[in-house]
């Protein structure tokens, strides 16, 4: 267990930080530690943490994607149009949505890496791309997603909300499982040092097309988890998870020179974030200082991904001279 612990202290940090936080926030709680709150927190969690999830497979490769909010606009607009009707409709609609965001994702992908732009440019043009075409499908919120699925989605099974155990599924089935293949392996040895891993053999332009759409995927689904939160589309919800995604992947110990950090950590990031957002909300704070607390929090998680990226910078300046 220590050696688990000192392998994993930054995430192992990151839960010990949301643990004490939930825990405020539920003894804080009006209502109290009840299903019904509990839910709430972790929908509103689990959208996030999503944005997450998508931004780490950027960052993990030593990249950065600007166009996560984007991903997630276009996705829940598109969501809001098929993810209703029969079942077979609304299964159809539910892989449009997931192929629509891996789509995005690729295309990062090859602006990346066989346009060799640089990720946080070819990002930024592509989530002024996607944002238009969620204009064009909802130039206003509106749509409509089946409340059945939505219900199915975002309650609770014998008490224990719904966000939380597909939570754990896409840990336990994705990401453990991810983790020791040569993929996932790859995804490290390219954000530790792309050179070496090109001369070691690996395909290194594989390795990254892959890690961007895999971004795009989680991307999709954050924009199809938020779907069935509010049961609507909206093309104006990217700005804030963009940045939030960062922030996230930060807190949770992800390191934005990449090759550092897991997707775990990024989870727990994203419900840290939450949770301090909620906490804001019933701490009596006036609600206009409330996006002032959350900037600086953001702010701070930033600059000390920065701050990482500057110091192994000037390391490795100096063991040049």
């Amino acid at each position: 267990m220590r050696d688990f612990l000192r392998s994993n202290k930054r995430e192992a940090s990151a839960f010990v930080v949301l643990a004490g936080l939930l825990s405020l926030y539920l003894w804080s709680h009006p209502i109290g530690p009840t299903t019904y709150v509990m839910t709430i927190w972790a929908n509103q969690c689990l959208i996030l943490a999503l944005a997450a999830m998508a931004q780490f497979f950027a960052v993990i490769v030593r990249g950065i994607d600007l166009s996560v909010g984007a991903v997630m606009a276009l996705t829940n607009c598109i969501a809001s149009y098929m993810v209703i009707g029969s079942g077979i409709e609304m299964a159809f609609g539910v892989v449009v949505v997931i192929a629509a965001g891996i789509g995005c994702g690729l295309l990062n992908g090859l602006l990346v890496v066989y346009g060799r732009i640089q990720p946080i440019v070819a990002t930024l043009a592509t989530a002024s791309l996607f944002v238009g075409l969620a204009l064009l499908l909802r130039p206003t919120p509106g749509g409509q997603i089946d409340y059945d699925l939505a219900d199915a989605m975002t309650l609770d099974v014998l008490g224990m909300p719904t966000a939380l155990i597909m939570t754990a599924a896409i840990i336990l089935l994705i990401w453990v499982p991810l983790r020791r293949t040569g993929l996932g392996l790859g995804l490290y040895a390219v954000g530790s040092s792309e050179q070496a891993a090109f001369q070691s053999g690996m395909p290194v332009a594989k390795i990254k097309l892959a890690s961007f759409a895999m971004g795009g995927f989680f991307a999709g689904l954050a924009g199809l988890y938020f779907s069935f939160v509010t049961t609507t589309g909206d093309a104006g919800i990217g700005p804030n998870f963009t940045l939030n995604s960062i922030a996230a992947v930060v807190l949770g110990g992800v390191a934005l020179r990449g090759g550092i950090g897991t997707l775990t950590g990024a989870i727990a990031g994203a419900f840290i974030l939450k949770t301090i957002g909620a906490l804001m909300f019933f701490s009596g704070l006036p609600p206009l200082a409330q996006p002032f607390i959350e900037g600086l929090i953001l702010a701070g998680a930033i600059a000390i991904g920065g701050a990482d990226i500057l110091r192994i910078k000037n390391r490795l300046e100096a063991f040049g001279r």
